[in-house]
């Protein structure tokens, strides 16, 4: 991986509130600047450790092997950099949280550290932020920045990495304007030199975005929110058996004092029937307060179609239907329309009194905060990590503080106070009672996930569309089953019956079609189906083309008029028979979708598919207990075999995930050299561990990298190759990668890319009852697949696809996780150390 390097002086530090993922972000800094020729620095205690500073002398434990000990590279050279900033001693001390220790090496008094390649190893498992964090009320005073300036300068530091919420930001920006008065009063007074004055005129900045309400606008995610939604849909998938079993209601307060983020994607997630949030207040019509809109909906039948603004107050008969629990969201923001708020104790109250419903509060608090990440929360920071290095590197004076972001699947940098300034803005559209502005500043995933939430969560009494404008949709599961294949198809179905369509599961595949295997679904039906793994329609790989008529005449018979296709590269490849089909029966003459879903994530030219992330949260569940074994024997090495066929996406993410050594895939395979080369690499790995702390480490192999070196034969080679650095040792996860609960990102993306599947459908089929005749002509894009590219949704015909397909190896021509393997590879020292 070509990596350009600078000679530039890094530090980073946490500030604010503490997030899952922080860790991935510094262990990110630290290898990326190291490998780019940087010194690397870290500051404990946020802003309120850079205004300390180091005021106690502390030695520096370097342990480095010289220039004669150094391993060789392949070409004959020294691998210095990573060489040379190895360890330096303090990396024990942070992670243990004992750097403040009376006795024996300490930190206490220093608080600008060094750190090494290996000091920050095993961070990105961790939660929280090993380096601390505070809200330093020092440095928002021009004394408190003087010294803040002065500290950087004394440990020669011209670059700062800043890893919190608005605020924090707010303030690193403030102090990179100030920065040359800053300067200049400091060699005023004396406290510098001209030439350290000179050399330190300019001060890098880079923000990144560490909060778990996911309240920062201009990005889709911010670092920590994905692991706060998965603790919140935990809770709730546990509170939704008690809830059931009782038939009681339950009110969950959750984080969000301006985003209803949480709260929102929550609902979606887990299949709650009503939110409160801070940016869409529950409204009202004159007579009627909230709390009578809101207990009709859950009790009562309503006349009156629904409308979207009034999203609170589904006219619902949900009781009636026989629900029988009610999950009720409330973000701690959340407040009516004159910003009185709303508390989920007062909720209960309401519950309880008006509709005679037995119900708890439940108030997760800072639950939401702790624990391990999940495997998006480590690939996120380390992805925005490597970004943010670069911007650093490239920053000059006239540049802005850039903050990096993330919209969709691409990294992004954008002008930290635009982000800043947006992200007030909202705040002061609710405060100034302007809700309509609120919304329309949150990015546009945050509006139609709430679109997605009333779909969904809403039991309409009348239909939407008039009679000509219904269909008779055919929902179809195929391939390997996937996380999200579930919540996907519930949200379709009661998209279809708020608007009159109606849902027909075909059941097994094209064989149960074939087989007349047909039903409606029902809204009540699919209630619960969000939280369940597998798939409940049932799957299998066999292809339309096994009775291609028959199949048409299955079409007819029931007269579709549209159909849904759910799976993997066989929904992809039945799409394109049945397209092709189109010139001999004309019942294929519908309009058809095709949604990814597959763990492998080999559907050509999307970057995202159900159930990747769920197998993902499933592989670095397995791969961090196993690396724990592994470091239990101080040097033992696990080969962890995956699955993913001939698409070396899940070990490819999962090696970075969970810090991997090495990651085979089918796309690169391997040979005699690579292993040989491999072998090597470990066996310099292991003999720069300092004596008894060998790391514990893994390598990711996917299952069809080789016919010859199998899992097996890797295993036993480097165990005889290993002598006496290290042990090796053999996992194959299989097909507990497929199973489980769906994650919360992928039940929330299954809920809106389905209804914009659902919508895709409305609008060719539209199209088709515009034709003039009998004899309907679907055109080529009415049967396409829907795609993540970049920062965009992408429909993509499905004869456009097949362009882009490797339809041998069944997946995509290109791989455009490829730099992610090379940046694996880097981030455990392979290309350093060969």
């Amino acid at each position: 991986m070509a990596l350009p390097t600078g000679k530039m002086k890094l530090a980073v530090l946490t500030s604010g509130g503490d997030s899952a993922g922080m860790n991935a972000v510094v262990r990110a800094i630290v290898k990326i600047g190291i490998l780019r020729g940087c010194e690397t620095w870290i500051v404990r205690e946020g802003y309120e450790g850079l205004v300390k500073g180091n005021t106690q002398a502390h030695a520096i434990h370097a342990d480095l092997p010289t220039v004669a000990t150094a391993p060789k590279r392949a070409h004959g050279g020294v691998s210095t950099n990573l060489i040379q900033n190895l360890r330096f001693g303090d990396g024990d001390l942070l992670r243990d949280g004992t750097g403040d220790h009376h006795h024996g090496r300490t930190l206490k008094g220093h608080y600008i550290v060094r750190v090494g390649w290996d000091d920050v190893r095993g961070w990105f498992a961790e939660g929280g932020t090993l380096i601390g964090t505070a809200r330093s009320a020092t440095f928002r005073t021009p004394e408190g920045r003087l010294s803040a300036a002065h500290n950087l300068i004394k440990e020669g530091i011209d670059a700062l990495a800043v890893c919190g919420g608005d605020g924090s930001l707010t303030g690193a920006d403030v102090f990179r304007s100030e920065w040359p008065s800053l300067v200049s009063q400091l060699l005023a007074q004396g406290k510098i030199t001209e030439e350290q004055a000179q050399k330190h005129g300019h001060l890098k900045i880079v923000g990144l975005v560490g909060s778990i309400d996911n309240d920062m606008s201009m990005t889709d995610l911010t670092i920590g929110a994905p692991t706060a939604l998965h603790r919140i849909c935990e809770a709730i998938d546990n509170i939704n058996s008690t809830a059931t079993s009782h038939s009681r209601a339950f009110v969950l307060e959750v984080m969000g004092r301006h985003c209803g983020w949480l709260a929102l994607l929550a609902g979606v997630s887990s299949g709650a029937d009503f939110i409160f949030i801070p940016e869409r207040p529950p409204e009202t019509v004159p007579g009627r307060t909230w709390e009578d809109e809101m207990c009709e909906a859950i009790q009562r039948v309503s006349q009156s179609p629904f409308d979207i603004s009034y999203y609170f107050k589904p006219p619902s008969q949900h009781r009636q239907a026989g629900k029988r629990k009610t999950i009720v969201i409330v973000a701690e923001g959340a407040h009516d329309a004159d910003l009185k708020p709303i508390r989920a104790e007062y909720v209960k109250d309401v519950l309880s009194e008006r509709l005679g419903l037995d119900t708890r509060v439940t108030t997760l608090g800072h639950t939401q905060r702790g624990g391990r990440p999940c495997a998006f929360d480590r690939i996120l920071p380390t992805l925005q990590g490597e970004e943010a290095v670069k911007a650093l590197l490239e920053a000059t004076p006239d540049t802005p503080s850039y903050m990096i972001g993330v919209r969709e699947n691409k990294i992004t940098r954008v002008p930290l106070m635009e982000a800043v300034a947006m992200t007030r803005a909202v705040a002061d559209a609710i405060a100034a009672k302007d809700f309509t502005k609120a919304m329309s500043m949150r990015d546009p995933e945050f509006y139609q996930s709430l679109e997605g939430f009333v779909a969904t969560s809403t039991l309409f009494t009348e239909k939407q569309l008039p009679h000509h404008r219904r269909m008779r949709v055919a929902i179809m599961h195929m391939g390997a089953p996937a996380g999200g294949m579930n919540a996907a198809t519930r949200a379709a179905v009661r998209y279809c019956i708020k608007q009159g369509h109606r849902p027909l599961a075909v059941h097994n595949g094209f064989r149960g079609l074939l087989d007349d295997n047909i039903h409606e679904l029902s809204w009540l039906g699919v209630d619960s189906w969000t939280s369940r793994g597998g798939s409940e329609l049932g799957t299998n790989r066999t292809l339309p083309d096994v009775d291609l008529g028959a199949v048409a005449a299955r079409f007819q018979e029931h007269n579709f008029h549209a159909l849904m296709l759910i799976g993997g590269f066989e929904a992809f490849n039945a799409l394109l028979i049945l397209e092709e089909g189109r010139k001999h029966y004309p019942a294929f003459h519908i309009p058809m979708t095709h949604l990814p879903a597959t763990i492998s994530n080999n559907v050509p030219m999307t970057e995202y598919s159900l159930g990747s992330d769920t197998s993902l949260n499933a592989l670095v569940d397995a791969c961090d207990s196993i690396k724990q074994s592994a470091s239990a024997s101080r040097n033992r090495v696990f080969v962890v075999e995956t699955q993913g066929g001939k698409c070396g996406y899940l070990a490819t993410m999962g090696a970075l995930a969970t810090g991997a050594s090495i990651v085979y895939t089918p796309e690169e395979g391997m040979n005699l050299d690579t292993l040989r080369r491999d072998v090597k690499f470990l066996n310099i790995r292991y003999g720069l561990d300092a004596k008894g702390k060998s790391e514990g480490r893994l390598v990711i192999r996917n299952e069809c990298s080789s016919t010859v070196y199998t899992t097996d034969v890797i295993t036993k080679m480097f165990k005889e190759e290993g002598g006496n650095l290290f042990d090796a040792r053999s996992a194959s996860l299989g097909h507990t990668l497929q199973g489980g609960i769906p994650s919360p990102m992928d039940r929330a993306r299954a809920a809106r890319l389905s209804l914009r599947c659902m919508a895709f459908l409305e609008e060719h089929h539209d199209a088709l009852q515009r034709q003039d005749g009998k004899v309907k002509q679907a055109p080529p894009e009415s049967a396409a697949v829907i795609t993540i590219q970049k920062s965009a949704l992408e429909w993509v015909p499905v004869q456009e696809m097949l362009q882009h397909a490797d339809m041998k190896n069944r997946r995509g021509n290109t791989a455009w996780w490829k730099e992610i393997k090379d940046l694996t590879e880097a981030l455990a020292g392979r290309p350093d150390l060969l």
